[in-house]
């Protein structure tokens, strides 16, 4: 638990120094300038964050009297964790998968799509659903919407510096052009390839957190299991900057070779299914 969180945090520090040096080319003003604008951007998201996923993914809001079996777990999770109770939605969505979003455990949501309730047993939805109440309970909405608005900034940043790169005027103190450029190019892969890891790295502790929570990971690791097989036959239709709230990318891209290293997974929000599987059945507790 603690070697995730301290690479959450190491992973969010790396991203601000990106922000930094790509800022100091434009010194101070324009570096506070595009973190404003990003700010703006994704602080918006990240208020209204409820609303736009539930949206997405055509989900509702449903009440105990409509699905009392599915209500009544997500209570006694709730009460397990030690948590105020989140609203719960369904999604129409048939690919088994579901998300939490919401600014603070206080305003909270957690959905199940429709593949979830009727594709999986009572066991592996509990441990989906404790896997989501462990991102709603380490705030990572916060954290995926901090390390989202400073990869903004840097991908901002950078067209400011192509544009000077390739338009500026002639004066002798601006930096290189080609300089410029490079940075321009290179600093939104990095600043993606640590927003893509952060996620990963939250992945890794809600499942920590689930498998602590019901006392085994077998439940999900089971879960997870069957979704990775159902999500790759029923791909689910939904914005790209929404798939990191899932528990399985709902875009069910092709699955990564086995066989020696994959760029790919550099930049999937979502760390490897067989993985994730591994360590959830590797855990102990008294």
């Amino acid at each position: 638990m603690l070697k995730n969180t301290f690479k959450t945090f190491v992973l969010l520090a790396a991203l601000g120094g990106i922000f930094v040096a790509v800022g100091s080319l434009w010194g101070s003003t324009g570096a506070l300038i595009g973190l404003a604008i990003a700010l703006l951007m994704v602080g918006g998201s990240y208020w209204f964050s409820d609303r736009l996923a539930l949206k997405a993914s055509g989900a509702r809001e449903v009440t105990q009297a409509e699905a009392p079996e599915f209500y009544s777990l997500v209570a006694s999770l709730a009460h397990r964790a030690g948590m105020p109770m989140p609203r719960v939605a369904m999604s129409p969505s048939p690919q088994p998968n579901a998300f939490a979003t919401g600014r603070s455990p206080n305003h909270a949501v957690v959905c199940a799509t429709q593949g979830l309730l009727q594709s999986l047993s009572f066991a592996e939805v509990e441990g989906v659903m404790a896997h989501e109440m462990m991102h709603v309970k380490h705030r990572d909405i916060l954290i995926g919407s901090v390390a989202a608005a400073i990869a903004t900034a840097i991908s901002f940043l950078a067209q400011m510096a192509m544009f000077a790169g390739m338009f500026g005027g002639s004066d002798d103190d601006r930096p290189n052009p080609l300089a410029l450029i490079a940075i321009s190019l290179l600093a939104p892969i990095a600043a993606s390839l640590m927003q893509m890891a952060v996620s990963r790295s939250r992945e890794f502790e809600a499942d920590r957190g689930a498998a602590e929570l019901l006392g085994t990971g077998e439940p999900l690791a089971s879960a997870l299991e069957r979704i990775e097989v159902l999500a790759h036959a029923t791909p689910m239709a939904v914005p790209p900057q929404q798939a990191y709230a899932y528990i399985h990318n709902p875009l069910a891209e092709a699955r990564p070779s086995k066989q020696g290293p994959n760029i790919a997974r550099l930049f999937s929000t979502h760390p490897d299914t067989g993985e994730r599987i591994r360590r959830l059945r590797e855990m102990t507790f008294a």
